[in-house]
């Protein structure tokens, strides 16, 4: 029973897309439609233009087997270039947003804060990281910070025994080949120190948005500033820069492509690596375009969803 009444709530949840797909086109005008003609047939004279003027002979029938391979050695399926490039976004993303959102925090109670030395530090990180070409601030924070920290800690020789003990397993699931442990944690660093600035900055507005009178009533019944941060202040700041946090977060798996510059084995890498070896130069980029979009889009309409989730629950 418990089946059926999965798949009837798949089907119902299909049809609701369907009727929402098909209201749009409904209320098309017949200039859309003439938009939409129009950019098909751009579309159309542009895979021409390639196809004439570069002689480019296309083969996606390689693609796939970039994608994921079968291994005979162990009788099975195992990720290829572009699958491990994608599972290394992945991870890069998760763990440098985590990491970003709890610098921005900080970051933001600085800025917020009633020490003139502490606000004025913490907008000069800001103002230096949000007006430097992303590109330089990688490189920069590579050279100087994160690979002196790498080596500070000696995670190198840390990751290498790691890499050869009984519970390399269990770390590869977390972080991958254990031999780039390195250059996971730079990549990591590197896009939280960048994010963060402009996590930060969301985060300060968001305080800056509740009104004084929380923090009124909240010293009323003798609480610290600290306290009122915690439970009154950034709770409802939270559901106001929810959306601007989203969107930052989608950026952030955007940027993680820059990584790729300072060695890190993400997809744009991979990707790199592909076309070096296949010469597949437009099938490849345009596969890993199709990665990031489905990635992007995928968050996009999940946060959307969890933004109409909170606004109801605030009702």
């Amino acid at each position: 029973m418990s089946q059926l009444a999965k798949n009837h709530r798949e089907s119902v949840f299909m049809n609701e897309i369907l009727k929402q797909w098909w209201k749009t086109l409904i209320r098309f005008h017949w200039g859309n439609y003439l938009l939409l003609l129009l950019i098909g047939l751009l579309f159309y004279y542009v895979w021409v233009q390639v196809n004439q003027t570069l002689n480019y002979k296309w083969n996606w029938s390689i693609i796939p087997n970039w994608i994921i391979r079968y291994d005979e050695d162990t009788q099975s399926w195992v990720p290829n270039l572009l699958l491990q490039g994608l599972i290394t976004t992945f991870r890069l993303t998760l763990y440098s947003s985590i990491l970003a959102l709890l610098m921005g925090i900080c970051l933001g109670l600085a800025r917020t804060s009633k020490n003139q030395v502490v606000s004025m530090l913490a907008r000069t990180y800001l103002e230096l990281l949000r007006n430097i070409p992303q590109v330089v601030i990688i490189f920069v924070f590579y050279f100087f910070l994160s690979e002196q920290i790498v080596q500070a800690l000696e995670i190198e020789s840390w990751a290498r025994s790691i890499a050869r003990g009984d519970s390399s397993e269990i770390w590869s699931f977390f972080f991958g080949d254990m031999r780039r442990f390195p250059s996971l944690v730079s990549g990591v660093l590197v896009l939280a120190l960048f994010e963060s600035a402009f996590v930060g900055e969301i985060i300060r507005t968001g305080i800056q948005t509740v009104p004084k009178g929380q923090y009124e009533a909240a010293s009323s019944i003798g609480m610290t500033r600290m306290q009122s941060m915690r439970y009154i202040i950034l709770p409802q700041a939270f559901r106001k820069i929810l959306p601007p946090l989203a969107n930052q977060q989608i950026i952030l798996v955007k940027n993680s492509a820059f990584v790729s510059l300072i060695a890190v084995q993400e997809l744009a890498y991979k990707t790199t690596e592909l076309v070096a070896t296949t010469r597949a130069i437009f099938e490849a980029w345009l596969t890993t375009a199709a990665f990031y979009f489905v990635i992007c889009f995928g968050l996009s309409v999940l946060f959307r969803r969890l933004e109409k989730h909170g606004m109801s629950e605030g009702r």
